[in-house]
């Protein structure tokens, strides 16, 4: 069982002084029996006290406040993991939609999970479910069909896209980022009425050189009747076994955004995010990405409350 070390910053740069940031972190590896936390070290700039607790979607959560003024937010998170899932996924592909549609009847979250946002591009969105979806399919093949049909269609390509970028806006440039593509997958899963769900986490190193090693990442999980969730990573067309970690877990990305949060004043400011994953051999993936977050605030009065994110895309 593959034991990973992951090194993960936040870091917020204001031009000038801010006060009372209340901020909302979920960067706790998710409970679930594919992986256990072995250590993890938490440090936030001033020490702050930190409130947690566990969201609607089974995520742990921690809350805390900076009221004094200050130039600098730094979250630091370092963190070791083992994973315990198996190396492949074996996955029910007989369960079909008679199983699925009794499972669902019986559970409200699946049910929510079902449900798809509205977008323009519904001719589309057609078009490809024609193409991924069959009757005498099962479950699982029609999400492994939905799965490749955006490896193999959708380009992967950093910086053309950002955290706010729209499903419709992805399907006219077919190109994009793990964030991208898990958002993609979930549309088109939820107008077949299959439950599924976003995820966020990292991809730890290995020798198949998946994208998005070493930088937070995006995924998928599917409700597969007669197995559970099950996770699939449409950025490198693979189901998921011991190579990724889970942090959170909901509807799209809003739901686990690894920080977020307001602050009162009038500053201009950077954030950039630092990420490490290290493996037993020593082996290390890192990636540094900085996010500009200075247009929208430039003009607001002293005591305006500004809302921000971690806006760094889960690559």
């Amino acid at each position: 069982m593959p034991v990973f070390r992951i090194h993960h910053i936040t870091k917020y740069e204001y031009d000038r002084p801010v006060k009372e940031s209340f901020n909302e972190i979920k960067i706790f590896p998710y409970k679930c029996d594919d992986q256990e936390t072995l250590q993890h070290e938490l440090n936030i700039t001033d020490n702050p006290a930190m409130q947690s607790f566990t969201d609607y979607w089974g995520n742990r959560t921690g809350v805390f406040n900076l009221l004094l003024p200050h130039k600098e937010l730094v979250i630091e998170s370092k963190v070791v993991v083992r994973t315990t899932a198996p190396t492949q996924l074996r996955v029910n592909f007989q369960s079909g939609w008679k199983e699925l549609e009794k499972e669902i009847s019986e559970n409200l979250q699946l049910l929510e999970l079902t449900k798809a946002e509205e977008v323009k591009s519904q001719t589309g969105i057609k078009k490809i479910i024609e193409q991924i979806n069959q009757p005498d399919k099962s479950i699982a093949a029609v999400t492994e069909a939905c799965c490749e049909y955006i490896y193999k269609n959708f380009r992967y390509i950093k910086g053309i896209t950002d955290i706010e970028t729209t499903v419709d806006e992805i399907l006219e440039h077919r190109s994009g980022v793990c964030q991208d593509f898990a958002h993609v997958m979930l549309q088109l899963l939820r107008m077949l009425k299959i439950p599924s769900r976003y995820v966020s986490g990292y991809i730890c190193p290995n020798k198949n050189g998946m994208r998005g090693e070493g930088a937070t990442h995006a995924w998928v999980e599917v409700w597969v009747p007669q197995y559970g969730w099950a996770g699939i990573d449409p950025t490198n067309n693979v189901w998921i076994t011991n190579t990724h970690i889970k942090l959170a877990v909901g509807r799209n990305f809003h739901d686990c955004t690894p920080a977020k949060g307001i602050f009162k004043g009038p500053a201009k400011q950077l954030l950039s995010v630092y990420v490490s994953v290290g493996y037993e051999d020593g082996h290390v993936f890192e990636e540094v990405n900085k996010v500009n977050m200075l247009q929208k605030e430039a003009s607001l009065p002293p005591e305006e409350t500004v809302e921000t994110f971690a806006g760094q895309q889960q690559q």
